[in-house]
């Protein structure tokens, strides 16, 4: 679990050194949770120690929700008067995440009946 915990902190690390260095407009560790996807592409597989900690931190996810709730209610101010555009950028983001998880499984499903039908067309021809 360290060596995952190592491996997960040194990609958030490289993605804060890229944007500082590059200037992009983008969150670091965006940036980094990307890195880390590209670098698990090319090596074609996930580490066991990597799954089973990333396993374990989305079970306990509410917990890393903490602060950010906290400095939310440190700026209620700011919201009060600005409630519109964060309602919007919630009620959007909420949206967009639940249609691309609808599409996601939706392309999943069709691709594993596909298999599965290709599967049962070998065996009758065999037969």
């Amino acid at each position: 679990m360290l060596y995952a915990l190592a491996t997960l902190f040194a990609f958030n690390l490289l993605g804060e050194l890229l944007v500082r260095a590059t200037g992009l407009p983008l969150p670091g560790a965006l940036v980094g949770t990307l890195t880390l996807l590209i670098g698990l592409l090319f090596y074609k597989r996930l580490p066991k120690p990597l799954e089973d900690t990333a396993s374990v931190l989305l079970q306990n996810m509410m917990l890393l929700f903490i602060p950010v709730i906290a400095g939310v209610m440190l700026e209620f101010d700011h919201l009060r008067r600005e409630w519109l555009p964060f309602v919007l950028a919630c009620v959007g983001g909420a949206a967009i995440t639940f249609a691309a998880t609808a599409l996601t499984f939706h392309y999943f499903l069709q691709r594993q009946r596909a298999k599965e039908e290709a599967a049962t067309g070998n065996k009758q021809e065999a037969a």
